[in-house]
């Protein structure tokens, strides 16, 4: 009989990670600070901002500024859990091949894309976890909208797939590195794309660009919907299409399989730093 494959405890390895992030932290405790306050100055800017252009209009599209600011902060949820457990670590994946230490990480008795994806933490960003989910309690309450469980659980299930989503966009850009050494202009590829998902989708209609954005980025590349979908659920807005639930969902699952095959076939054609 063979032996049994070894199988680490992954929970009490991530709970690990997260101390000694933790630790990581306080030994710089000015830094910690100053990234706390810069990501509430940024979070205080958004909501100044839109607080001033709904002081002239009623809404955007169909999005009245409470519901706006529900729709915000379920994109800030979402990259702020994508920011806080997994942008450092794919970031760091190109450093890992240039320096030589993904040899040492693909000696480890442990899935190698899990080490890669949650080595760090980035603690600080949780504050923008607290913010996000701070706003969007207080603009509940202030449409006196009315919340279920179902409704929530929903919610969450989206908001998941939308963070999954983003994971597996990112670990496959970062997995280029086998064959580019450094990619940050990938990773600025990212951002410059992602950055349509900070605005609903209903507001890209209306003209030929719009009509075109709006396509690519909801059935090709579905970013648009990984923070509308879920903030119209909860809100209990109509969406275009109720298909969208399921493209939303299928996405991120279908975006999770593609992006470990390709990790897995990256790592097939690495050449360790002493060969």
């Amino acid at each position: 009989m063979s032996e049994p494959t070894y199988q680490p405890p992954y929970a009490r390895v991530w709970l690990t990670f997260l101390r000694n992030s933790l630790v990581r932290e306080m030994t710089f405790r000015g830094n910690f600070l100053i990234t706390i306050v810069t990501r509430a100055f940024w979070f205080t800017a958004q909501l100044v901002l839109f607080g001033i252009i709904y002081a002239n209009v009623r809404s955007i599209n169909d999005w009245s500024q409470w519901e706006y600011y529900a729709f915000m902060a379920t994109g800030m949820l979402v990259n702020a859990v994508v920011e806080t457990f997994f942008m450092p670590n794919c970031a760091n994946f190109s450093e890992l091949i240039r320096k030589g230490d993904l040899d040492f990480a693909l000696l480890k008795p442990i899935d190698t894309q899990f080490l890669v994806s949650f080595e760090k933490v980035e603690v600080a960003n949780l504050n923008q976890v607290v913010l996000a989910v701070a706003l969007l309690g207080y603009s509940l309450h202030r449409m006196d909208a009315t919340v279920t469980t179902t409704g929530v659980l929903a919610y969450l299930a989206l908001v998941a797939a939308g963070v999954a989503f983003f994971y597996s966009l990112m670990i496959a850009l970062a997995s280029t590195s086998v064959w580019f050494g450094r990619n940050q202009g990938l990773y600025d590829f990212w951002f410059y794309i992602t950055v349509f998902a900070r605005y609903p989708r209903s507001i890209y209609g209306g003209s030929a660009v719009g009509n075109v954005l709006s396509a690519a980025f909801t059935y090709v590349v579905p970013i648009l919907l990984v923070v509308t979908v879920p903030a119209r659920v909860l809100l209990r807005k109509p969406l275009e299409s109720p298909t969208f639930v399921g493209i939303a969902i299928g996405s991120a699952a279908v975006a999770i399989v593609l992006s470990r095959f390709v990790f897995n076939w990256s790592l097939s054609q690495y050449r360790s730093a002493s060969s």
